[in-house]
This record gives C-alpha cells, sequence and structure tokens, in this order.
C-alpha cells in the first residue's frame, strides 16, 4: 500500500490547482465492484511531473488530455502523470472498484434482518482513492459533480441536494471547494424523515429494519440538530455553508461518525433498538453536536497537512460538549467527559506513543492516521477549555471568527490558528501554545498545606512544564448531615504562583482542579484522602466527584493507592451516586480494569463478588422505578459480574428483571454472552435465540457468544474465522473477538496467545489498517497479564515486519500490560 508524505504532498500543491472532479459511479454491477467513472479538471502551475492516487480491482483506460496512457503504469496505487505542460488539464479514469466489508472506502453491506443492501463511503484519511482516482490530500480542494445510477427503489444522499434524473440515475449538486476526504455518498432503500430550518433541508436516514426505532426519536434528533445549529449561529460569524444537512445512521461503521459536508453519516448503534440511559441520549446528542461543529472547523476551514488534525478534531470535541451543554437539554456533559473522555486522554499522553496535541511533523499519512487518539480529541479539548478559562470566552470566540473570515474554504495550519487568536486579544497566545500544544506528558498537581497561628496557605507543587488556571475547591463536613460535605469556597489560582494563597482555616476536603478546567493529574493531601474515603458521596457537585474519581483512578495506575482500596471506596460510595455517567465510569474501571487486570487471578473472586453486591444495592435503590436509567446501568453490570448463572439465567427464562425490566435484545444478548463464558448455554441456545433477533447486532451476539464458549473447537473456529478465512466483516470480527479471551477461560486459551503474535501480523498484512487496529485492540489478549505475554509481544515488536496500525496498537496494549505488571508488584 501506498502513503503520501508529507514532502510530497508540498511539492504537489506547489505543483497543482485542482479545479473540478467530476464522477459517474454505477452501482448496478454487482455485489464485488461498482464502476467509477471520472474527469479531472485542473492546472499545473509548471512544466513537470506528478501523480494521481487510485485502488482499483481493474483500470480499464486513462487519458490525459485526449491522449490514451498505459493501465499499466499503475504502480502502488500511483498513475504518473509525466511531462505535464504548463497550463490546463483534463484526466479521465475509468475503473472497476471493489466493495469493502472493512468499512473503508465504498462499504457494502446486507442486512441480516430483510435482505436489503445498503452501501455508504468512507473516504477518511486517504480511502477516497478506493472509490474514484484523486489527488489524495486535504489542501488540494475542489468542486465536485456526482452522478450515481443505483438499483430502482433505492435513495441516493451525497454531499448536496440530490436529484432523482429517473431510471435509477442521481444527480448531487455541485459541492463547493472541499478536500476529497470529506466527499459523501450513501445509496440504499434508506428509510427517511425529513423536515426544513432555516430554509434549509434537515434529513435523518437508517436502514428500513430500523424505521420504527428513528421513528421513535426523530423528534429529540432533530430538537437537538436545530438546537445546536441555531447555537452555532450565534456563535459564528460565517453561516452555515453547504446547501443541505443530512444525517445517515449506517452500518459497520469504524468510528462514531464523519463529518462529511451536509452528509453527516453515524454508526447506526445510536438509532436505538434497546432501553438506553439518558447518559447515552446525552452522548449521542453531543456527537451531533460535534459533527455540526466540524462543517466549519474542518468543512469550510480544513488542515492544510495531517499535522494538524488537532485543528479538526480538539475544536469540534470542545464544542460539542460545550455547545451540548448550552443549547439542549443534556446540561452536565462535562461530567461525562471528565469520566469517559479525558481519561482517555490521561491514558494516551503516558504511553511510549504519545505525542504533542500539534505535533512539530506528520510524516506521512499512514502515520497521521495513528494520531486520531486521546490526545488529538480528549487532550486538545481539554486543553481549549483551559485556554476559554484563560483567555476568556469572549475574546476566543472573536479569534475562531477571525480565523473563518481569513480562511473560508480553504486550508489553514497551526500558525494560522494562533495568529488569528492573537489578533483578538493581548495575551500572549504563541507562548501558550508553545506550552500547551507541542509538548507530551500529564503534568500533576499536589496541594501542600502549611498552618501558622490558626490559618492556613496553600501552594501547589506542580510536576510538569505547563501553566495552569485552576480552582481549589475548599470544603467543610457538614454538621447537618452526617457524611455531608459543604462547600465553603472556590479559589481561582494560577500556577506556577507568585505566593502562597492564603484559605483560612483547615477544610476538611481541598480538590485541585474543582471544575475541572485543567488537564493533569491531582493528588490530595493527606487530611483531604481520609475525609473522601468516608465522605466522597457527600460532596454536592458531581462534576467534583468526577475530578476526585478520575484522581482515584490515576492514582491506582500509578501504584499509589491499591487496587482493593479503589474497589472498596466504589463498594461504600457508588451506591449513593445519582450521576449516571459517574456509575458508568467507575464501573467500567472497576470491572474491566481492576478486577480483570489489576488484581491477581485469586483476588478475582472476592473483587467480583463485590461488584455483584454493589450492583445488588443500586437495584434494590431502584425497585419504585423512579431512576430506570441507573437500574439499567446495575443490570448490565451485574450481568457482567457475576460468577454463577442461576440468577442471570432466571431472568432470561423469564424474560425480564424482577421489578424490570424486561429483556431487550441487548439485556438478552449480554446475558447469553456472560453464560457462554460461564459454560452454562451451548450452541443450540445460540442459535435459537438468533432466530429470535435475525438482525446484524444479532449476528454480531451470535459471534461473540459462539467464540466465547469454553470449548476446544469453539475457539478453534473462532480463530479461524478471525484469522484464516478473511470473510468477517469488521463488525464481525470485532464481535468474534471480544468473545474470544476471557479471564475464566485462560487455560482452555493459553495456546492461542503466542500464536496471537504471528496470526494478528498476517492478517493486519491482508486486510488493511481497518482490521490491523481491531485485531489490535479486540483481539488482543488483555487478560494475560504475565510476563510471558509481554516477553512474546516485545519480540513481536523488534522482530515482526508490522502494518504500522497494528504496531502502533500493540506498543499500546503492551504498555498497559506492563503498568499492570507494575500495580500488581510483579
Amino acid at each position: 500500500m501506498s502513503v503520501i508524505t508529507r514532502d510530497e504532498a508540498q511539492l504537489r500543491a506547489q505543483f497543482l490547482d485542482v479545479h473540478r472532479y467530476t464522477v459517474e459511479l454505477d452501482l448496478t454491477t454487482g455485489d464485488e465492484t461498482f464502476d467509477s467513472r471520472t474527469v479531472i479538471r485542473f492546472t499545473a502551475r509548471t512544466a513537470g511531473d506528478t501523480f494521481v492516487e487510485l485502488k482499483p480491482a481493474e483500470l480499464r483506460s486513462v487519458t490525459l488530455d485526449g491522449q490514451p496512457l498505459d493501465p499499466e503504469s499503475l504502480h502502488e496505487d500511483r498513475l504518473p502523470l509525466r511531462d505535464l505542460a504548463p497550463g490546463e488539464h483534463e484526466l479521465r479514469v475509468d475503473t472497476a472498484m471493489p466493495y469493502s466489508h472493512t468499512g473503508e472506502g465504498m462499504h457494502r453491506f446486507t442486512d441480516p434482518t430483510d435482505g436489503e443492501t445498503y452501501l455508504y463511503t468512507q473516504m477518511f484519511l486517504d480511502d477516497v482513492q478506493r472509490v474514484f482516482p484523486a489527488f489524495d490530500q486535504p489542501d488540494l480542494k475542489a468542486v465536485f459533480e456526482l452522478t450515481v445510477t443505483a438499483p430502482e427503489g433505492w435513495t441516493v444522499l451525497a454531499n448536496g441536494i440530490t436529484e432523482h434524473l429517473g431510471d435509477g440515475r442521481w444527480r448531487a449538486a455541485p459541492t463547493p471547494p472541499i478536500s476529497t476526504y470529506l466527499v459523501a455518498v450513501a445509496a440504499g432503500p434508506w428509510h427517511s424523515v425529513s423536515t426544513e430550518h432555516r430554509g434549509l433541508p434537515f434529513g435523518l436516514h437508517c436502514r428500513r429494519s430500523l424505521a420504527a426505532h428513528l421513528d421513535a426519536d426523530a423528534d429529540e434528533l432533530f430538537e437537538v440538530t436545530r438546537a445546536c445549529f441555531d447555537r452555532y449561529h450565534e456563535k459564528f460569524e460565517e453561516p452555515y455553508p453547504f446547501d443541505s444537512y443530512d444525517q445517515a445512521f449506517v452500518p459497520e461503521f469504524n468510528a462514531g461518525a464523519m463529518e462529511n459536508p451536509g452528509l453527516v453519516t453515524f454508526r447506526d448503534e445510536f438509532v436505538y433498538r434497546s432501553a438506553v440511559t439518558e447518559t447515552e441520549r446525552q452522548t449521542r446528542a453531543m456527537v451531533i453536536a460535534h459533527e455540526m461543529a466540524h462543517m466549519w472547523f474542518g468543512d469550510l476551514v480544513t488542515l492544510r497537512w495531517w499535522d494538524d488534525i488537532w485543528l479538526n478534531e480538539s475544536f469540534a470535541e470542545y464544542m460539542g460538549y460545550q455547545t451540548t451543554a448550552e443549547a439542549t437539554r443534556f446540561t452536565d456533559t462535562w461530567i461525562d467527559f471528565g469520566v469517559a473522555r479525558k481519561s482517555w486522554g490521561y491514558d494516551a499522553d503516558q504511553r511510549p506513543s504519545t505525542h504533542p496535541v500539534a505535533p512539530d511533523q506528520v510524516d506521512d499519512s499512514a502515520s497521521a492516521l495513528l494520531n486520531f487518539d486521546g490526545i488529538s480529541y480528549a487532550k486538545g479539548a481539554s486543553a481549549l477549555r483551559q485556554l476559554v478559562a484563560w483567555l476568556g470566552e469572549k475574546d476566543f470566540l472573536a479569534g475562531i471568527n477571525i480565523h473563518f473570515k481569513r480562511h473560508r474554504f480553504a486550508n489553514a495550519t497551526l500558525a494560522d490558528f494562533i495568529d488569528s487568536l492573537a489578533a483578538a486579544t493581548e495575551r500572549d497566545v504563541h507562548a501558550w501554545a508553545e506550552a500547551w500544544l507541542r509538548t507530551t506528558g500529564v503534568d500533576t498537581l499536589t496541594p501542600v498545606i502549611e498552618s501558622a497561628d490558626g490559618t492556613c496557605a496553600l501552594t501547589v507543587d506542580r510536576a510538569g512544564s505547563r501553566p495552569h488556571r485552576v480552582t481549589a475547591g475548599l470544603y467543610d463536613r457538614d454538621l447537618t448531615d452526617e457524611g455531608g460535605l459543604t462547600l465553603r469556597e472556590r479559589i481561582g489560582l494560577d500556577v506556577p504562583q507568585a505566593a502562597p494563597q492564603p484559605i483560612g482555616k483547615r477544610p476538611a476536603l481541598l480538590v485541585l482542579n474543582d471544575g475541572d478546567l485543567t488537564y493533569a493529574k491531582i493528588r490530595f493531601d493527606t487530611e483531604s484522602f481520609e475525609t473522601l474515603r468516608t465522605g466522597l458521596s457527600g460532596l454536592p457537585d458531581p462534576l467534583t466527584r468526577a475530578v476526585v474519581w478520575n484522581a482515584l483512578r490515576d492514582a491506582v495506575r500509578d501504584g499509589e493507592l491499591a487496587p482493593a482500596a479503589y474497589l472498596e471506596t466504589a463498594r461504600a460510595h457508588l451506591p449513593l451516586e445519582t450521576d449516571l455517567a459517574l456509575v458508568q465510569g467507575v464501573l467500567a474501571f472497576a470491572s474491566a480494569h481492576v478486577a480483570d487486570r489489576y488484581l491477581k487471578p485469586e483476588d478475582r473472586p472476592a473483587a467480583l463478588a463485590t461488584l455483584g453486591s454493589l450492583c445488588r444495592d443500586l437495584l434494590r435503590r431502584t425497585e419504585d422505578g423512579e431512576n430506570p436509567g441507573l437500574r439499567l446501568l446495575a443490570v448490565r453490570h451485574f450481568i457482567d459480574v457475576s460468577a454463577h448463572p442461576d440468577t442471570i439465567a432466571a431472568w432470561l427464562a423469564d424474560g425480564t428483571v424482577p421489578g424490570g425490566p424486561e429483556l431487550d435484545p441487548e439485556l438478552r444478548w449480554r446475558i447469553l454472552g456472560r453464560l457462554a463464558v460461564l459454560g452454562a448455554v451451548d450452541e443450540a441456545a445460540i442459535a435459537a435465540e438468533l432466530e429470535r433477533d435475525p438482525s446484524a447486532a444479532g449476528q454480531e451476539g451470535a459471534a461473540t457468544c459462539r467464540a466465547a464458549l469454553p470449548d476446544l473447537e469453539a475457539k478453534r473456529a473462532a480463530w479461524e474465522a478471525m484469522f484464516a478465512t478473511d470473510s468477517l466483516s469488521n463488525y464481525l470480527f470485532t464481535a468474534t473477538a471480544r468473545g474470544f479471551w476471557q479471564p475464566e477461560q485462560a487455560d482452555l486459551v493459553r495456546e492461542y496467545i503466542p500464536r496471537y503474535y504471528e496470526d494478528a501480523v498476517k492478517v493486519a498484512a491482508r486486510r488493511g489498517p481497518a482490521i490491523a487496529a481491531a485485531a489490535g485492540r479486540w483481539a488482543f489478549p488483555h487478560h494475560a497479564v504475565d510476563a510471558e505475554n509481554l516477553a512474546l509481544g516485545e519480540a513481536c515488536l523488534r522482530e515482526a515486519d508490522l502494518n504500522v496500525a497494528l504496531r502502533r496498537k500493540l506498543v499500546d496494549e503492551l504498555d498497559d500490560l506492563s503498568r499492570a505488571l507494575r500495580v500488581r508488584g510483579e
């Protein structure tokens, strides 16, 4: 596979000016390939050579300015264009292109529920060349005109408004100048719901088999979309720059969503077919806001090269959470960010693969793909939140609007962005950018409280180099509520400090970064930590509790707090928690990390029993039906930590949890998966459930259950499906991988651990980046926290010829494994 280097892209951008692509796609030519005919009009500024990228199944013909080129000249996905004269040129290419089943290029999916087929494109980062030939780099923007021939009865969606011309032919309105990776097409017998807002057509689209579920949520989805759209028009002076706003929920989508101008694609798990919590609905709303922010920051103004990907993702991440909180009913988004997203950034920033939010240089497109991680999203958004706290929102938005005006429908760099901010403030944003965006690692802030003459002063000890604008929360015990804490005051601090900060009498608890406005690990003084052991759930603000829980999580990972102590704290305080994001975050860390990895195998049963008891408390607390979201979380996690099958098997047989909820498909598959791990079901039970639920999600549930069976033949079949046949789609590969390794089955699968490091390398080389990433993330033997697994992995890194996506995943997973061994004291 060819990749383009930064130097090559810079040279090509200096050499070419690309004007227009006219693309004709024929989706009626069979199940394996589609026809793609493309005309590219461009100008060469000087005489010279260049190339265009494409990955065809068959290259039928190529002409340049009317003269045929040899199709055999295509080499490693590059078609050379030699001896170009200065001036305008026209390239015509006729190809057959392969459909994808990995979520890259033109993905093809047949719905097992009704047999209907759906197609959609995912061009990011360099997969446009799987659909049509292109000068594939973000700073060669052009106008795109698309015509699509599709089967009768299908609807075709694209970046612009589409018109049905008859006989299955559809024409999309020409786009404004956009980057190649932002072109989008979705075709199939979609179920659609439409409306208008501010004179623009808005649409929601999904598979027909999900129609009832989309209809049930259409009002909420449109309400969120309209609210965010209006809020962005209050923030941004530049109006929405495209002719429509469609949101398509598509199957087997690798990411959460993709910001294609005018046609945002989402994973269709966001069309809920089973019960979900309010936090999950909030997450969906945030993703809608995130992708809409990209219409301005990413689509209207686009990065020049992939080293500035943070300009897209950090901005959209920050705006997604902030705008959801401001404009919708979901006002507590920053709690979920603190629990679910920020920890993602902290973890990524402490691995060997860490990088600055804005790296100095990304050498090629393959390397760029690796930077779509917790740093570019969560750390970058945290940095922007800190910038707003330091700069003020008024000046921040003024700088953003300057940036849009200067670079609309063009490309920009970090330097351009900082110059735009600097034009709106007298503060030294260039120095801020150097400190925050060009450095790696997580600072640690520790309070030092000194007492004299009955009063105290606070000094914040900083391990790190960044300046921080933080709030210190001072809490006293509530004399009217045993275990309760009351906020005395919040004090704003600039770290490093010019002098100690007077705080009066010593508080029972001092929380640095109260409000979670900076990006840093925090620690507690001794007295504060003792207060937390009995008073954590008594903190009045859930965002403060999120900061505390994150600090305890960091302390476990850093070996400063025993995993058992974390479980004890969760057991004591989580039954009293009211915020769903906090309950979900703490239970997920306690089970997947503490119980499964940080405790030794002999201590795991007791840990699962503790978590099961905690969940029972939550179930008892929610028997009155007043908090169905909390009850749903308790049910899910009780299933996941069950060490004995009797209770959950009875739930499955009865079709309900006593006192509710009734078991929907998600809960039924979850129970069946756990029973499979415990050896309490067989293939016949899985087949019966699949007959009951033959949907795509049911197929994935069955794949997970079959891989989880404690049976040698089941393990062999699952392994062959993942690593030998190449027949699994991206989702079925992941579903199978998620069932395969189980801590309860360590002896049964021990022989597969060395095989993993051989077979993952091979499947990554054969199937490309998406499957490579899935093999590295989901198929990795996480349960095997031992020196032998670590040694095998390190040998693979040293000796194997690794796909770059798999290498990055293995580096991260092995670092996490090494950390788990240190936490265990091994």
